[in-house]
């Protein structure tokens, strides 16, 4: 099911609950002071909805940013792993080829293997750290003659040990990327409790309030469908795409 409709199914269903609810409440709830009710219930209301709003932004600015940093990670890594053989390709020998095809080989891991794992959310396995460990001993193995081969091969030592730790800071962005469960509890309790609070006013026709409640739910149950989306980086609504590996291969020829 596409991102779109499960959004879709995901609003209309508490929309349609929200408005049954309101119309409960209405038909044949409890009438007598509920507009003398508005100044005390509104205050809550006020009070409740923003501070869940705070917490609403804050989680959601923080996935939006881990999804950008992720996605440039991903750049990053790709830009480390093409740096790294055309550093090797100028040392004399066959290890620029050699690293040139281990390069090859751990970009098609990643994106045949490790990427279909992360957009689960699942633990990463497979060759990924065992390419990348002949990968630093084709580089220290190859010899440098002179000041400015020796150079080119620290920057491809460099550009490695870079690498390892962006390649680990990508497995870690898509293992531990989910909103904790607690999070999750005040997310929605909040949402609910705003919800609710609005049938205690009084004064407005039935159909507006059913409009306003089941605006409310609407909107709400929206912005969490996207704090669940925006979980992992690798799958859902971000949906990033391995295409800096695929810029890599490219490179690598």
């Amino acid at each position: 099911m596409s991102v779109y409709l499960s959004g879709s199914l995901c609003v209309a269903g508490a929309v349609l609950a929200a408005a049954v609810v309101a119309y409960l409440v209405r038909r044949f709830g409890q009438d007598e002071g509920r507009p003398g009710n508005n100044d005390a219930a509104g205050q809550v209301f006020t009070i409740v909805s923003g501070l869940h709003a705070v917490v609403v932004a804050f989680v959601l600015i923080t996935l939006f940013d881990t999804v950008g940093s992720a996605r440039d990670g991903t750049y990053e890594e790709a830009e480390s792993l093409v740096a790294v053989s055309w550093a090797v390709d100028s040392l004399p020998g066959t290890a620029g080829s050699e690293v040139r095809a281990l390069g090859k080989q751990y970009a098609d891991i990643v994106v045949g293997q490790e990427w279909p794992q992360m957009r689960t959310g699942a633990d990463v396995t497979g060759p990924g750290w065992a390419q990348l460990d002949l990968l630093r001993d084709a580089v220290l193995r190859a010899e440098a003659d002179g000041d400015w081969q020796e150079g080119r091969k620290s920057e491809a030592t460099t550009r490695l040990d870079q690498l390892y730790e962006q390649r680990q800071e990508r497995l870690n962005t898509a293992f531990d990327s989910g909103v904790v469960a607690v999070v999750w509890f005040v997310l929605i309790a909040g949402s609910i409790i705003c919800v609710l609070l609005p049938n205690l006013f009084g004064g407005t026709r039935m159909f507006t309030h059913i409009i306003v409640v089941s605006t409310l739910a609407g909107v709400l149950t929206l912005l969490l469908f996207a704090i669940y989306q925006l979980q992992n980086p690798f799958g859902g609504g971000s949906w990033i795409e391995p295409d800096a590996f695929r810029w890599a291969l490219a490179r690598l020829g």
